[in-house]
């Protein structure tokens, strides 16, 4: 499967939160599938471990899952229009429009603890919702 994780999926690990386990989980099953981030969760990831003084942790981030397992994807100027479109439309924010609409475009499984994306055509898929072996 082509999964679009979502920030929040990688935060519950970053910041040890409620669903770390989860996210553990479903990151264990890398072999099985493909995972895709957007250039825009990268850099919200960064921006907050930045603003907690944790400089070190988005580091070990980049190294351990960036670089080796996660393929990053955009979007271009070209697609802001089906952004504004999908956050008018399902009434999303700015951020939940994007992800909604990298998803949409590469044709990936949007994997996320956001309830927003239930309004969506495309919905979401919990980690524990992702098959493995």
């Amino acid at each position: 499967m082509k999964l679009f994780i979502d920030t929040n999926i990688f935060l519950e690990v970053l910041l040890g939160q409620a669903n770390e386990r989860d996210v553990r989980s479903l990151m264990e099953k890398i072999v099985e599938h493909q995972f895709f981030i957007s250039d825009y969760s990268l850099h919200s990831i960064g921006l907050l471990l930045f603003r907690r003084k944790q400089h070190e942790i988005f580091r070990q981030f980049l190294m351990e899952m960036i670089t080796n397992a996660v393929i990053i994807i955009s979007l271009s100027l070209d697609d802001m229009g089906s952004v504004i479109e999908a956050a008018k439309r399902f009434n999303l924010d700015f951020d939940d429009a994007y992800q909604y609409v990298s998803a949409e475009k590469y044709g990936l499984i949007l994997i996320s603890f956001d309830g927003d994306f239930d309004r969506t055509e495309r919905g979401r898929k919990l980690p524990s919702q992702i098959p493995g072996s």
